[in-house]
């Protein structure tokens, strides 16, 4: 028993004496300079500003194809990247461009609508960025008439 708590003692003592040296010391000034540049650029961010953010193609008639050019700029302190667009079903596809738009610069997101449904029909465009936010959204409208006209009642 004697023997285990001498060793521990010593354990311990040989532990704490080998911490001697000062942390300050090691610090590599190059690396705390670089991290200072990065925690600086860490702040910035691009900001995807939109001349419009919905649209509406008014009335069009069911199963007619539609497209929209949404323009945008990027009005931020970093380069805006989009990393994806969907839309809320298969019927409306977005296009956009997957090189960096550097602040200042404008870019452009093209949006298909096939024209399913009927009536009113309203549809929203998720896009994923590396903005703040991280996700921007827009919106297309349009009254969808069946192919064709309104059906006739026949006259007897």
């Amino acid at each position: 028993m004697k023997k285990s708590v001498l060793f521990v003692a010593i354990l311990s003592v040989f532990a704490f004496s080998s911490c001697k040296d000062n942390a300050a010391d090691k610090v590599n000034e190059e690396n705390v300079a670089a991290a200072e540049a990065r925690d600086a650029e860490s702040g910035k961010f691009p900001v995807m500003t939109f001349e419009e953010g919905q649209y509406d193609f008014g009335t069009i008639e069911q199963n007619t194809p539609v497209e929209h050019v949404f323009k945008f700029k990027n009005t931020g302190d970093a380069p805006l990247m989009i990393v994806n667009a969907k839309s809320s079903c298969g019927c409306t596809v977005p296009e956009y461009t997957k090189e960096p738009v550097a602040p200042g610069e404008s870019g452009e997101l093209l949006v298909k609508f096939n024209g399913a449904g009927q009536n009113q029909v309203s549809k929203t465009v998720t896009i994923i960025t590396n903005t703040k936010a991280g996700v921007e959204t827009l919106t297309i409208k349009a009254f969808v008439t069946p192919k064709g006209g309104a059906k006739q009642l026949p006259t007897s």
